[in-house]
């Protein structure tokens, strides 16, 4: 007899638990097979999400990993591929009493994805490990493999009946972005998808919505009375969405080549960004509450015209990153005759009642000045009206800034008095970070992810809605783009392209200098 609002596979029920929410949600019974094992993907994030989750007793005792490549290798082989990723990359120590319990749920099949004797042979191993693991028929397939290999692969867990699922077990699969090139071949993967799995069954990994401070743009807003009076367009001057990176493209040319920053960041990172911090207030925590309000966000986004003046691009040039000199992305091999970007702004307004008349400004780039990725609101000025205007000359807006990566806190920007006999008022900051208030260090987003995934709990994963409209959203933008000449070139080490200050600049406001 299960707990209320418990179902049988461990997913719990929020509008039905009674249980105490501090304590850990464990995985019932289970396994994970995972295609694609052998890329940097799974090494460095999936294997140690993995261990980490066994070191933290989320996982349950029979836990089994099945990884499926191209390579002639044994159970032991991959066991140790597991190993020396687990030792390089986890988060938490690593303990050999874990990893020993762990191994023996380690599973190898070696294969193409279009042999049929090699799923023939995964099959018989996940019905032997449902009998030696007790994993019970409930199992999670990790497609980390190129788009193009999604139709092969399903076809074959249709064939052997791996994605159908008896009685009470479950059978999910899940799949890492890109979700599409456009929206046309977004919607014909996901009928795809659709063909072998339910859309409950289908979890679309965005990994920034498993980290911490963007799930604290939920508690932030929404457990706080502080905030939510403010925000909307009475007091909102605009929003900048940005997505920093500092290197380039290492090695990954091939892959880049033909997707870019806007199809790379902005369709998915960006904009679930967007619909977090625009959303209304949610019924409850449910997925079907939360992904029905992130819906009617991007459904009401609009992008800004005319596109030649409120959207830009441009791709890093040689230049100075962190004292080192670097090459151009034209210099990487592989890059040389494209004419994709590599630095990717836009402006979208959100055509609601709360948000009526205030900007949103998106932006990503690699070789940019600094890592950061944030969300900053940027409130109106105050009227300053019992103060001369010398006294106000130092003081800008009031921001709220979320800062996701890599100092995960919340930083407050307001005016204070200098100390001194005269009134001056001057800009201040006050900061929370999640390293210095909480003892406890937060996990990996794909720990958090993947955790939610052997419990059925879908809330952080878009849906099939979700990802068309986002597409929607960025589709006339790439089709503009690609009319144009070549991006605009902008310095290593520097905040982009001079066509983004002119961008931001058209509509009377300025980039932030994380």
């Amino acid at each position: 007899m299960n707990a209320p609002g418990r179902a049988s596979d461990g997913w719990v029920n929020p509008l039905l638990d009674d249980r105490d929410k501090r304590l850990p949600r464990i995985a019932g019974p289970c396994g994970v097979i995972v295609f694609g094992v052998t890329g940097d993907l799974s090494r460095k994030k999936l294997m140690p999400a993995i261990y980490d989750l066994a070191a933290r007793g989320l996982l349950p005792p029979g836990f089994a990993l099945v990884g499926f490549a191209r390579r002639e290798w044994d159970n032991e082989n991959f066991a140790e591929l597991v190993h020396d990723a687990v030792r390089e990359h986890a988060r938490t120590p690593f303990r050999e009493e874990i990893w020993a319990r762990l191994s023996e749920g380690i599973r190898f099949v070696p294969g193409s994805f279009d042999d049929d004797g090699a799923f023939d042979k995964l099959t018989s191993v996940v019905s032997d490990l449902d009998q030696e693991r007790g994993t019970g028929g409930n199992h999670a397939f990790y497609l980390s493999i190129p788009p193009a290999m999604f139709p092969v692969v399903l076809k074959q867990l249709a064939r052997t009946g791996l994605a159908t699922r008896d009685g009470d077990q479950w059978r999910r699969v899940v799949i890492e972005k890109p979700f599409g090139h456009d929206l046309r071949s977004a919607r014909e993967l996901n009928e795809i998808v659709s063909d072998v799995f339910s859309e409950e069954s289908v979890f679309r990994i965005d990994h920034y919505l498993g980290k911490e401070t963007v799930q604290n743009i939920l508690a932030l807003r929404f457990a706080n009375q502080l905030y939510e009076p403010i925000w909307n367009s009475n007091y909102v001057d605009h929003v900048q969405i940005t997505m920093a990176e500092d290197i380039g493209l290492a090695g990954r040319a091939g892959y880049y080549d033909g997707i870019g920053a806007a199809r790379d960041v902005i369709q998915n990172h960006l904009l679930q960004l967007l619909a977090l911090t625009a959303m209304e207030e949610p019924l409850c925590f449910s997925p079907e509450s939360l992904r029905g309000e992130k819906i009617k966000v991007l459904s009401a986004t609009k992008l800004v015209e005319p596109l030649d003046e409120t959207t830009a691009r441009g791709r890093y040039t040689a230049g100075w990153q962190g004292g080192t000199k670097v090459i151009g992305v034209l210099e990487e091999p592989g890059f040389q005759d494209s004419t994709t970007e590599t630095f990717a702004a836009v402006t979208l307004n959100v055509d609601t009642r709360r948000w009526a008349g205030v900007p949103f400004f998106l932006r990503t780039g690699k070789r940019l000045g600094r890592r950061v990725t944030e969300v900053a609101v940027i409130f109106k000025r105050a009227p300053h009206l019992p103060f001369e205007k010398t006294m106000t000359t130092e003081l800008g807006q009031n921001a709220l800034v979320i800062g996701i990566q890599p100092d995960e806190g919340v930083t407050i920007r307001f005016g204070s008095k200098v100390p001194g006999t005269a009134m001056e008022v001057r800009d201040v900051t006050m900061d929370f970070r999640y390293g210095t208030a909480f003892t406890e260090s937060s996990p990996e987003a794909y720990e958090r992810l993947l955790l939610d995934v052997l419990l059925g709990a879908p809330s952080l994963f878009p849906v099939n809605a979700e990802v068309e409209l986002s597409w929607a959203i960025l589709d006339p933008v790439l089709e503009h783009w690609a009319k144009q000449d070549r991006p605009e070139p902008y310095a290593a080490g520097t905040w982009g392209p001079s066509g983004a200050d002119r961008m931001i600049a058209g509509a009377g406001r300025a980039w932030r200098r994380p």
